[in-house]
């Protein structure tokens, strides 16, 4: 019988550049930063208040994982904006709202009431975007 999960993958354009956005920007901790091969790293980070799931923030690179026509598909769709991984909570979504705005977190939409709750949108720093909700 399946527990629970304890890591997901965000696929980024740039490990260096998604490791400054989610702990400095989000507010996330790094969990592991292992080396791993040439030019790349195991990397995960953590929500403050959810040390127990892991996000491995990885790159979409040619070579074990992707064909380079894979990886430059990858790349294309993550910076157009074509995936929206997930879904992050939180208490006050208008005060965090504006903390990440001020951060610098780009909102692709402002908090809106619908029928589960406050919803605004942002996308991290490779495309990839996320619901920030306030549930009712």
């Amino acid at each position: 019988m399946i527990m629970k999960m304890t890591h997901v993958c965000v696929y980024v354009l740039n490990q260096e550049s998604a490791y400054d956005f989610y702990t400095n920007k989000l507010g996330f901790k790094v969990k592991m930063d292992v080396p791993m091969g040439k030019d790349t790293r195991w990397l995960t980070v953590t929500p403050p208040e959810q040390p127990d799931l892991e996000i491995t923030l990885f790159p979409v690179a040619a070579g074990n994982m992707f064909s380079e026509a894979a990886a430059q598909s990858m790349k294309e769709l993550i910076s157009k904006g074509s995936f929206g991984p997930g879904v992050f909570t939180c208490r006050d979504i208008y005060a965090t709202y504006e903390e990440l705005k001020g951060k610098g977190v780009e909102f692709v939409k402002p908090p809106t009431k619908e029928f589960y709750g406050t919803e605004a949108l942002f996308k991290d720093d490779s495309g990839n975007w996320f619901s920030l909700a306030q549930l009712a």
